[in-house]
């Protein structure tokens, strides 16, 4: 009997618990990936911060110095008098606490060589590099993307290595050199585009005039830093789309007799953006550093040249300034990336 009882017993279904959640909906799991996404942007920026402070307080040198040496009366007690001034004569931490307090409160801090803050300077200035960074990435993408797909499908044959050597060519000519020969060519030679800057300031162009003159100066400093990259989306696309081709899944569509149209776009294309896609968070650092060097050369007026003009002048807060937004940039680059990876690969969902 109590055999009976205890089967009995064991075949009644088990209740769910009380304090079993139900599960995220899709919209549930987006706000959760999206907090999660915006602590690990606020613990990067954070942690860059951090670095970039105590880095640049140990290099040579401060604001002080290069005020007095031009001022020409770089004298101990001078040169006190200016170190109190700007805080300089505080212990470290003390001064690292009084940044991070302040950039709690989304102050920057004040440019002393410039003579007003910080956040203007870059307000100022974020528009070009944003402009300057936009044109070369959509440049280097597409054009890499046509290129790598038509050496692809030449492959062997005498567009492949046309493709192959060109890309070659401007993946191992340095970024300046190529900036220096294009300014040779469009506007020493041919007399087409401007030699730098951003504007005419002479013309005083307004609406589609200044839009026109913008573009007609934006067009040696984008190419210098987009056909190196495009260089390298080129060379990877090549590869990546010579091996998808070779899949079971492209044989399989191409045996069911699906168009060749589809085959490219949705089986092949969309299989091997994935690897240029990841290229692109990767490289968004290093195409943030090459933007300096581009605006230098072309007298550009982004962060990358303040950059250079405040590290020279020892600028430290417009730097530490410049470094954080810069590394805001890239992080949210990086997170864009992410979301065209759930775009292009179904396989990916929000966990």
């Amino acid at each position: 009997m109590s055999l009976s009882l205890e089967t009995t017993a064991s075949s009644e279904p088990s209740q769910p618990s009380q304090h079993t959640q139900p599960p995220l909906s899709r919209r549930g799991r987006l706000w959760q990936a999206t907090v999660r996404r915006l602590l690990q942007l606020l613990a990067v920026v954070l942690g860059v911060a951090v670095i970039n402070f105590f880095l640049l307080r140990l290099a040579p040198g401060d604001a002080a110095q290069v005020l007095a040496g031009e001022a020409g009366a770089a004298t101990p007690e001078y040169l006190a008098t200016l170190r109190a001034q700007f805080g300089l004569d505080q212990p470290l931490l003390v001064q690292f606490g009084k940044y991070l307090l302040h950039l709690l409160q989304f102050d920057l801090g004040y440019s002393f060589r410039h003579g007003m803050p910080v956040a203007q300077l870059i307000a100022e200035r974020v528009p070009a590099t944003l402009l300057l960074m936009g044109a070369s990435i959509l440049l280097a993408a597409v054009g890499g993307v046509v290129l790598g797909s038509l050496a692809a499908y030449r492959a062997g044959k005498l567009v492949d290595l046309l493709v192959s050597l060109l890309a070659l060519v401007f993946f191992a000519t340095p970024l300046f050199w190529i900036g220096l020969m294009l300014v040779v060519v469009f506007s020493v030679w041919l007399d087409w585009l401007p030699v730098g800057g951003m504007i005419t300031v002479e013309a005083g162009y307004t609406g589609l005039a200044h839009v026109l003159d913008v573009a007609r100066h934006l067009v040696l400093p984008a190419l210098t830093l987009g056909l190196f990259y495009m260089a390298v989306y080129t060379r990877l696309m090549r590869a990546t789309m010579i091996e998808v081709r070779r899949q079971d899944f492209v044989r399989t569509a191409v045996a069911k007799g699906a168009p060749a149209r589809r085959v490219l776009v949705v089986h092949v294309l969309r299989n091997a953006l994935l690897p240029l896609v990841t290229m692109l968070g990767v490289q968004a650092s290093a195409i943030v550093g090459g933007a300096v060097l581009v605006e230098t050369v072309f007298s550009w007026p982004g962060l990358g040249r303040l950059a250079f003009e405040a590290l020279f002048q020892r600028d430290f807060n417009l730097l530490l300034g410049i470094l954080l937004c810069s590394s805001t940039v890239v992080v949210l680059v990086n997170w864009i990336v992410d979301a065209l990876y759930v775009r292009l690969d179904p396989r990916i969902r929000l966990q």
